[in-house]
């Protein structure tokens, strides 16, 4: 499975020029807040549209500016992750988990998300409200919604940024097996270069809209290709 990205968004004064390519991997998207990291995810997403450049998912075109393609969100293949989660305070647990699933049938939509609850560790919670939930489950069942409907790859924008350490840890081991369970390429956007490490397989570093480096985390520790990666990782 590859993932091909090669984008071009100008904002006020910020201009985002980035191009990469990623096979079946943990990837991490790292540099400092304002790198174009979460506008990158928007754009993959179909949220907001690039200036030109082109989207191409397991050679599924989602974007391309030459020809005019441009899928709306629904029709692009993802799951998606955001910093809030974004769950919906007046939804149940299972409510929440179905809602990421529109085009099933009822039945279909139940079965699914009755095997995200117990793939998910939420059994037990589907009649629970997300206030009535821990910081750790909230998680899980913003993975199970985003998961459920099958995507070809996963999109999470800081999930873990408001958890305190010990949760953070725990949520780390728990995307890893996330990672092993469905086998489908992962973009982690973070400012945390111990977290990015942790868990990826590949780093693009991301310098004012621009890609810095591209490399394992070794690489990126051991030979930061410049001063900027540098000082990111002191």
């Amino acid at each position: 499975m590859e993932f091909e990205v090669s984008l071009r968004k100008k904002i006020n004064d910020f201009t985002l020029d980035i191009k990469w390519q990623l096979d079946n991997v943990m990837a991490v998207l790292f540099g400092l807040s304002g790198a174009g990291k979460s506008m990158t995810l928007q754009l993959i997403a179909g949220l907001m549209k690039p200036d030109n450049g082109q989207i191409m998912l397991n050679k599924t075109v989602y974007f391309d500016s030459l020809t005019g393609i441009n899928l709306p969100p629904q029709k692009r293949h993802l799951g998606y992750v955001f910093q809030t989660l974004a769950l919906f305070p007046h939804m149940t647990v299972l409510q929440n988990i179905v809602y990421g699933a529109p085009n099933l049938q009822k039945k279909e939509k139940m079965n699914i998300a009755n095997e995200m609850m117990d793939k998910f560790k939420l059994n037990g919670l589907k009649d629970r409200y997300p206030d009535q939930i821990s910081g750790g489950q909230k998680q899980r069942v913003a993975f199970a919604r985003a998961l459920i409907r099958q995507p070809q790859a996963l999109m999470l924008d800081e999930p873990f940024s408001a958890l305190d350490r010990p949760l953070r840890l725990e949520m780390r081991r728990f995307l890893i097996d996330v990672r092993d369970k469905f086998n489908i390429p992962i973009l982690f956007v973070t400012h945390d270069f111990e977290e990015a490490a942790s868990i990826s397989e590949k780093i693009i570093v991301y310098e004012h809209g621009k890609i810095a480096q591209i490399g394992s985390p070794i690489d990126v520790k051991n030979n930061p290709a410049n001063q900027y990666v540098s000082e990111l990782l002191s």
